[in-house]
């Protein structure tokens, strides 16, 4: 799948996605898992660049937005465009919050909290496993 696809996910099979994915990514993106806090390989992460969605290439947040939010997962203050990124609630596991996927591909990224540094507010806390970083030399 190159990065100027449409992608219709509900066209993609699990067998095709698990064969594009490692296992923890698939698990991420695909199953709105959760890697364990400080395990992710982006959490420390201080390139500049582009982090990129694991399942589509589609761009997400840049490495200008990245801040250390000492929670364990990479964080940032806005996605690189707006509309990259689709809100959704999540009410599951008795907590109230909202869910970021990508808006391409409909990958789990993680979740947005209102406890953030800059003007909005926000926190992006993203699964490095839903990301890959493009390095800008």
């Amino acid at each position: 799948m190159s990065s100027d696809e449409q992608m219709n996910p509900a066209e993609i099979s699990d067998q095709q996605w698990r064969q594009k994915l490692d296992p923890e990514s698939f698990a991420v993106l695909r199953e709105a898992a959760t890697e364990p806090a400080f395990t992710g390989a982006y959490n420390d992460e201080k390139g500049v660049g582009m982090f990129r969605c694991k399942g589509c290439d589609a761009e997400l947040f840049s490495s200008d937005t990245k801040f250390d939010s000492g929670t364990g997962w990479p964080s940032f203050t806005d996605p690189v465009v707006s509309d990259a990124v689709t809100l959704i609630d999540d009410n599951s596991h008795g907590m109230r919050r909202t869910e970021a996927i990508c808006a391409r591909c409909q990958g789990h990224l993680g979740h947005v909290f209102d406890d953030g540094p800059g003007s909005s507010g926000q926190r992006w806390c993203i699964n490095s496993a839903a990301l890959q970083f493009e390095a800008r030399e």
